[in-house]
């Protein structure tokens, strides 16, 4: 007698869905002894990390001091995460702040840091890799830096900032920056000696990165009507170790003992979403001076009376529009040179 043994024949397919392809190549498979990878729960997403740095850049760096960044990862996916490899190479990169292996269930985070610390000029490189189960499941953070025997110096600007005039019971605030040059600076203080000038805008310690940039606010707010002055020092481990800024600004009554007011007026801004105004003031002398904002809340029109002048001063002065995000935008054109008749 014949026998016959037919083993998970194929089947006959007709296009009639995707769902019948893929239940014929699932019974195929099955028949044949060969799995399926999928999920270890059918439906639920797979788990995947993301981070809030891509790379780590640090700049320029001196021979026998040291940088530290940090990178924050983020199961973003819908399963729990298992990191069994975290690894590091380069030379002067050295990793902290995490130790495999670690799980990261959907939505949690775990922050790690990197130091550089160069040994030799010139320029460095590595990466940070991440080994898991995520749908990624190696993942490379760029690392770069650079060694010099330079000394990061650290710079201010202006020379003098002046806030200008402010009514009493007010405040006026005006900008700087600080820079760094030559190597990056950490900055670890920034004080006035007077209380009625307080600085703003910097959330200390901060590495200024060589070659940039970075800006603060002087806000002053007296409390009498005459001048005022303070100075500002900054500390950092650059050259010099502190360096300082002439402040300025004169407390003015109310009405100021004027007379006289400027009444400004504008065109409305053409962008949506705009939530008010605010007014910006210069002394004027052969050119208009730092800017200081006064007025005390969000103006939601488009004119505004300057009650605060003194008589026989000069002005400059221009508008920003700020929307309900917040966000402000560049100046508007600068009315210079506004002349307050002496009394």
């Amino acid at each position: 007698m014949r026998k016959t043994v037919v083993c998970c024949s194929k089947p006959v397919l007709k296009l009639a869905g995707v769902l019948l392809l893929l239940a014929g190549l699932m019974l195929l498979a099955g028949c044949q002894g060969v799995s399926v990878k999928g999920s270890d729960t059918p439906g639920q997403p797979s788990g995947a990390l993301s981070l809030s740095a891509t790379k780590l850049s640090f700049g320029t760096v001196t021979i026998g001091s040291n940088q530290t960044l940090s990178d924050t990862i983020t199961n973003t996916g819908g399963s729990s995460v298992s990191i069994s490899q975290v690894s590091i190479d380069g030379t002067g990169f050295a990793l902290s702040g995490i130790t495999a292996p670690l799980t990261l269930a959907a939505g949690d985070s775990t922050i790690f840091s990197v130091k550089f610390t160069p040994s030799a000029t010139g320029n460095a490189s590595g990466n940070v890799t991440i080994t898991s189960t995520a749908t990624d499941s190696s993942v490379a953070i760029p690392l770069s830096g650079a060694g010099t025997s330079a000394v990061g110096q650290l710079s201010v600007a202006p020379a003098t900032l002046d806030v200008g005039n402010v009514v009493v019971g007010t405040s006026g605030t005006a900008s700087g920056s600080l820079t760094a040059t030559g190597a990056n600076v950490t900055v670890t203080a920034a004080t006035t000696d007077n209380s009625v000038f307080t600085i703003g805008g910097l959330s200390l310690p901060v590495i200024i990165v060589a070659g940039q940039s970075i800006p603060f606010t002087i806000t002053f707010s007296p409390a009498v009507t005459g001048a005022a002055s303070a100075t500002l020092t900054v500390t950092s481990d650059g050259q010099p170790s502190t360096i300082t800024e002439a402040l300025t600004g004169t407390g003015t009554s109310s009405g100021s003992g004027s007379n006289h007011s400027v009444a400004l007026s504008w065109n409305p801004s053409s962008s949506s979403g705009i939530a008010g105004y605010n007014i910006y003031r210069a002394s004027y002398t052969s050119s208009c001076g730092s800017f200081a904002k006064i007025n005390g809340s969000l103006d939601a029109n488009t004119v505004y009376t300057d009650s605060s002048v003194v008589d026989g001063s000069s002005y400059c002065y221009a508008t920003t529009a700020v929307n309900s995000s917040n966000e402000e935008s560049s100046p508007s054109n600068v009315v210079s040179n506004v002349q307050i008749p002496a009394q």
